[in-house]
C-alpha cells in the first residue's frame, strides 16, 4: 500500500511540475480597442453587406491620475497614440490626408504632441512596438492639426469618428486635450 501512494505522490508531483513550466502573460491593463467608419460597418452576421471604409486598432491607456501631455507623454516627442504597439490605421479606399493623397492600405498613425497643436504622422512601416521601431524615413506624410481642450476629463485615450460630407473627422481625446484629423473618401 505505501508502495502504491508513493507511486500515486511521485505522478501527481510529475504532473503538477509539468504543468508550471510555463506562464501565460498576466493581462494587459491598456485594452486593444478598434474604430471604424462608418461606426456599424463591421460585418456581424453572415451575408452582412457592411464595409468599413477606415480602421484603426489601437490599445487605450488609462491616466490613473497622472498628467499625461507635457508629461507622462513628452510635448515634442513621437507617440504611438496609445499603448503597446503602434496603433495602425486602415484604410479601404484611397484618402485624402493632410491634403495628401493616400492609397489604400494599412499604416501607423504616430503625433508629436505640443500644447497647441499636434504633427500627426503617417509611417508605412506596420507591427512595431510604440516609437521605438519608429523609422523617420518611412513616414508617408506628416501635417499639423490643432490641439484643443476636452469639456470633460476622459481618463482612457479614446478613438472615434465622426461623419462629415466628404468622409469623417478622426477624434483622439485623452486627458483634456483632443485632436480632430479631417479625412476625405475618394469614391
Amino acid at each position: 500500500m505505501k508502495k502504491i501512494t508513493l507511486l500515486a505522490v511521485t505522478v501527481l508531483f510529475a504532473i503538477t511540475t509539468k504543468a508550471q513550466q510555463f506562464k501565460f502573460r498576466p493581462l494587459d491593463i491598456s485594452q486593444a480597442d478598434f474604430a471604424y467608419f462608418p461606426a456599424r460597418s463591421v460585418k456581424e452576421s453572415v451575408g452582412d453587406k457592411a464595409t468599413p471604409l477606415i480602421k484603426i486598432v489601437y490599445s487605450r491607456p488609462s491616466a490613473k491620475g497622472r498628467k499625461v501631455f507635457g508629461s507622462l507623454q513628452p510635448f515634442g516627442k513621437v507617440w504611438r497614440i496609445g499603448a503597446n504597439e503602434s496603433t495602425e490605421i486602415r484604410f479601404f479606399k484611397n484618402v485624402v490626408l493632410g491634403g495628401k493623397k493616400i492609397a489604400a492600405g494599412t499604416y501607423t498613425l504616430f503625433a508629436i504632441p505640443e500644447k497647441e497643436k499636434w504633427e500627426m504622422i503617417l509611417n508605412q512601416q506596420t507591427d512595431t512596438w510604440g516609437p521605438y521601431g519608429y523609422d523617420q524615413t518611412k513616414d508617408v506624410i506628416r501635417f499639423t492639426v490643432q490641439a484643443k481642450q476636452l469639456t470633460e476629463y476622459v481618463e482612457t485615450l479614446g478613438i472615434v469618428f465622426t461623419p462629415q460630407p466628404s468622409g469623417a473627422n478622426l477624434i483622439i481625446g485623452w486627458e483634456n486635450t483632443y485632436v480632430e484629423v479631417p479625412i476625405t473618401i475618394n469614391n
